[in-house]
């Protein structure tokens, strides 16, 4: 039995993998590699003529790839899905994984800056080949700026004043280590919620420097297009924020979740959406990461 940490712990495995309702001779994808958990469950279950694509941007990721005949590893961001599947001459998907939550790697890994546990540099890029960090953000962000991040990202009633407490700070000192951070946000934390405040904040710079957001809705938007009839369409998310964007999203078929009706009053989308699952007392005992997820799953019905 091997000692090396754990890379990552998949959350709802079973039901997620259950949920790509997966036949042997599929064409599946995993936007989201990570320590590829459920992308070794998705091998598992197809057969030989079955193909399996796997997204993450992280070098870190790649390490954790399998050699196997039926699987391709692409070394890139999910919202350029459409792309990648045209240069590997895939013109059909029949079920697609998005796992939305960072990995337990990243947020162990003391040199990411992606978790306040650490005294890091504040980088909490995912893919380290380039684009700005965290420390960018806070140093040349306008006020204004800083303070739709932290309203939009981590729904933050102190954001206006944040900002402006950092603001202030760095041209006195500019933003490099996890410290630095959190010695300007821990007034604005309450003792009995310190933690979770830092979450939200740190959620709120990671969110914005890896433009999840735009992400996610690019990646759904070439997924809808990509799924054959029948096709499943599986996602995990963790807060509020990209929830309320699958949801709407599974609903309306459309990123705006614009819901449309025929002359009869029925909701016409490309998909059924079918109910919410959450995490199991069990699951989340043992996997706490889990306890905010939620699984939705959504077949493409034309």
């Amino acid at each position: 039995m091997s000692n090396e940490p754990v890379y990552h712990t998949p959350v709802m495995l079973k039901e997620s993998v259950d949920g790509m309702q997966i036949c042997t001779n599929d064409t599946c994808v995993d936007v989201t590699f990570g320590g590829g958990g459920h992308t070794r469950e998705i091998l598992n279950r197809i057969g030989e003529e079955g193909h399996l694509y796997s997204f993450d941007q992280d070098e870190d990721a790649e390490k954790n790839a399998p050699v196997d005949k039926r699987f391709t590893f692409v070394r890139g961001n999910f919202r350029f899905l459409h792309n990648f599947m045209r240069y590997h001459n895939v013109d059909g998907i029949d079920a697609l994984l998005a796992d939305l939550g960072v990995s337990g790697h990243h947020f162990d890994d003391e040199t990411r800056g992606f978790s306040f546990r650490f005294d890091s540099d504040l980088d909490m890029r995912m893919n380290k080949r380039g684009g700005e960090t965290a420390a960018d953000i806070l140093n040349k962000s306008s006020e204004e700026q800083l303070t739709k991040i932290f309203k939009l990202y981590g729904e933050l009633n102190c954001s206006r004043k944040l900002a402006s407490a950092i603001v202030k700070r760095r041209d006195e000192k500019p933003y490099k280590k996890v410290s630095d951070l959190i010695e300007t946000a821990k007034p604005f934390c309450p003792p009995q919620r310190e933690k979770k405040e830092l979450a939200k904040i740190f959620q709120a710079l990671r969110i914005e420097i890896n433009q999840e957001v735009e992400s996610l809705k690019e990646m759904l938007t070439q997924a809808k297009e990509l799924l054959k009839p029948g096709g499943r369409l599986v996602v995990i998310t963790y807060h509020s924020i990209e929830d309320r964007i699958v949801k709407n999203f599974m609903k309306s078929g459309n990123i705006e979740g614009i819901i449309e009706k025929d002359f009869f009053g029925r909701v016409q989308s490309p998909f059924e959406a079918k109910k919410v699952i959450v995490p199991t007392d069990e699951e989340m005992q043992k996997n706490p990461r889990s306890r905010s997820a939620k699984l939705r799953i959504a077949i493409k019905t034309v």
